[in-house]
C-alpha cells in the first residue's frame, strides 16, 4: 500500500514539475529549487495605450508589449495606470476563467505565462495548472473551453499540462499530516472554489460564481467609484473586524460579510445535498485560502458564521484553519502533484 505522506516528502526532493495558479487576479507559479519552493507572481491585468507612450514606458521600466500598433501595459502596473487614468484595467480573465469575448486575452495570458514559467528545465516536464469546478449558481457554468485553452498555451510553451482542481490543491498544500484529508476552500477574485477531499481522493467539488471581484464591482457601484479604485483599497488593507474609516472601506466590509455568508449558505446546501453519497469516518479539518480571505477579521468572521451553522454541515470538522500563505496555497499543492504520474 502507497503512504501518501512519504510519498509526498520524496516529492520535496525533486526539482522537476512546475506549477501555475491561474487566477483571475493573479497568476502564481511554484517551482522547487533544492529544498526551496519558489513562487513568482503577476497581476493578470493590462491596459492598453496609445503608442507615443512607448519611450515613457522605456523609460520607467514598466512591463508592457507592442501587439497590433497598441502599447499593452501587463501586471500591477496595469492596476495603478487604470487608477492614475481613472480606467478599468482589462482582464484576460474573469468570473473564474477565460474572459469570454476579450480578443486579446489569450495571447496576453501567454506572455504573463512565459514570463513566470520560463523555458521547461527538461524536456517533457509537466505543469499542473489550477482549474476551478462548474459553478453551482451560473447558469450553463462550464470549465471544458478554460481548460482546453490553459492547456494548449503550456503545450506550445512546451511543457506537458495537467489540469487540476484548484480547491483540491488547497487540501495537498495544507493537509499533507492528514493524509491528505480536508475541506479546501479558495477565496478568489473570480470565484469561490471548493473541495471535500478524503485520503487524497476527491469526494465533492463546485464552485460558487463570487470572489474578490464581485466585492469590488458591488462597492464600486455603491460609492459611485471604480473597480480598479476599490480593489486597490481592499488590497491595501481592509479589517472587518472594525468600522472602517470611509465609505469606500465601509462598502468593501459591508460586501466582504455578504460573500462570508453566502458563500457559507451555500456549502451548507451543498454538502447536505451530498450528504447520503458522502462518509467521511472522522473529523477533518477545513482550510481557509485565496487571496480574497487575506482581510483581517476575515478568518475570525467565517469562523462565527460557519459556527452558527455547523449543526446543519454533515461532515464533522476537526478545525478551521488558514492556509499557512493564502495567496500561494493552490500553487504549492499544483506543485506537489506535479512530481506524481497521473
Amino acid at each position: 500500500m502507497t503512504n501518501t505522506t512519504e510519498d509526498a516528502e520524496m516529492a520535496k526532493n525533486d526539482d522537476s514539475g512546475a506549477a501555475l495558479d491561474a487566477g483571475t487576479m493573479n497568476f502564481v507559479a511554484a517551482r522547487r529549487v533544492g529544498k526551496v519552493v519558489r513562487t513568482a507572481r503577476i497581476r493578470d491585468a493590462f491596459i492598453d495605450l496609445p503608442l507615443d507612450n512607448k519611450r515613457m514606458l522605456r523609460l520607467s521600466n514598466v512591463s508592457h508589449m507592442e501587439m497590433d500598433g497598441r502599447l499593452l501595459v501587463i501586471g500591477d502596473e496595469a492596476l495603478e495606470t487604470a487608477n492614475l487614468l481613472n480606467r478599468e484595467a482589462r482582464r484576460p480573465m474573469s468570473g473564474g476563467m477565460i474572459t469570454a469575448g476579450e480578443i486579446d486575452a489569450q495571447r496576453v495570458i501567454g506572455v504573463m505565462i512565459k514570463q513566470l514559467l520560463g523555458d521547461p528545465r527538461k524536456e517533457g516536464e509537466k505543469c499542473c495548472y489550477s482549474v476551478p469546478a462548474p459553478a453551482v449558481d451560473v447558469a450553463g457554468s462550464d470549465t471544458t473551453y478554460h481548460s482546453v485553452v490553459l492547456g494548449r498555451i503550456l503545450k506550445e510553451l512546451g511543457y506537458i499540462p495537467e489540469p487540476a482542481n484548484e480547491a483540491s490543491a488547497v487540501v495537498f498544500s495544507e493537509c499533507v499530516a492528514d493524509n491528505f484529508s480536508g475541506i479546501g476552500i479558495s477565496f478568489g477574485s473570480g470565484m469561490t472554489n471548493i473541495c471535500l477531499q478524503y485520503n487524497a481522493m476527491s469526494a465533492l467539488e463546485f464552485s460558487l460564481g463570487r470572489g474578490g471581484d464581485w466585492i469590488d464591482n458591488n462597492a464600486a457601484k455603491a460609492v459611485n467609484s471604480t473597480s480598479a479604485r476599490m480593489c486597490a483599497i481592499k488590497e491595501g488593507g481592509i479589517d472587518i473586524s472594525k468600522k472602517p474609516p470611509t465609505l469606500e472601506g465601509e462598502a468593501i466590509s459591508l460586501f466582504i460579510e455578504s460573500l462570508i455568508d453566502y458563500s457559507i449558505t451555500a456549502i451548507v446546501k451543498q454538502f447536505s445535498k451530498a450528504k447520503r453519497d458522502i462518509v467521511v469516518p472522522k473529523p477533518i479539518p477545513l482550510i481557509v485560502s485565496g487571496g480574497t480571505s487575506m482581510a483581517v477579521g476575515f478568518l475570525d468572521k467565517f469562523k462565527e458564521r460557519f459556527q452558527a451553522n455547523q449543526k446543519n454541515f454533515p461532515i464533522q470538522v476537526s478545525e478551521i484553519r488558514p492556509a499557512k500563505d493564502p495567496m500561494t496555497a493552490v500553487a504549492q499543492g499544483l506543485l506537489l502533484l506535479s512530481h506524481f504520474d497521473s
